[in-house]
């Protein structure tokens, strides 16, 4: 999506790895909400050096960054896409938390792996973790809570994207964030189909980078 916007407009691009990220599942179990959010604030001090306007663009739990961050450093818009509201497991952080000392990880689902994936030949390049680090879902919900506390504070434009064939994220974790967006100067929600969870990679990708270039050029 990156080389896409800044192909196509000439937009300055960051993608930021988040701690705990792209390296070894265990620097995940050591990864903290406040480390991610300390991730999203380091990209962001590197583009002011370049950039004049700052838009946030987030997938999962980088749209639940996009959105808290938004509250506490100046940009000019939010992209979210298959970002989550809360998390299904109803157990509380400390719970998780606890059992994160009796059982590292747990499978990420129970279908074979690929199998949501409509985009076959662009999910035998996606790299991500096998397994879910326990102690960073409870990190999660904390992180989570505090998104859902700040959203009548976003007052800037957001754009949301999920799709309806996500089982990941299901798609009514958008309609529950664009509820409590009260107080956003501009908001959109659109659906996309024929994509899983990770739509920026998967067959409604080009589509989804579309939506985005179009968002930013009109609010920018």
């Amino acid at each position: 999506m990156g080389e896409y916007l800044n192909r196509e407009l000439g937009y300055t691009c960051l993608g930021i790895r988040l701690a705990g990220h792209a390296t070894r599942p265990k620097d995940m179990v050591r990864s903290r909400w406040t480390d991610w959010t300390a991730s999203v604030e380091d990209g962001y001090n590197l583009l002011r050096g370049a950039v004049d306007d700052i838009f946030f663009v987030g997938l999962s739990m980088g749209g639940v960054l996009s959105l808290l961050m938004s509250t506490r450093l100046t940009v000019k818009g939010v992209v979210t896409i298959s970002a989550p509201y809360e998390m299904p497991d109803g157990h509380p952080e400390w719970q998780i938390r606890l059992y994160s000392y009796f059982k590292t990880y747990l499978p990420k689902t129970k279908e074979a792996p690929g199998a949501s994936w409509f985009d076959k030949e662009a999910f035998k390049e996606h790299i991500s973790y096998p397994l879910n680090p326990i102690r960073a879902a409870a990190e999660l919900k904390v992180l989570l809570g505090k998104m859902r506390a700040v959203l009548p504070k976003v007052t800037v434009p957001v754009y949301m994207i999920h799709s309806k064939d996500d089982k990941y994220v299901v798609s009514e974790n958008m309609e529950r964030i664009y509820a409590d967006l009260v107080n956003a100067s501009d908001k959109t929600k659109t659906y996309v189909t024929g994509s899983g969870h990770v739509v920026t990679r998967d067959a409604a990708r080009h589509q989804v980078f579309e939506m985005a270039r179009d968002f930013i050029r009109r609010i920018a």
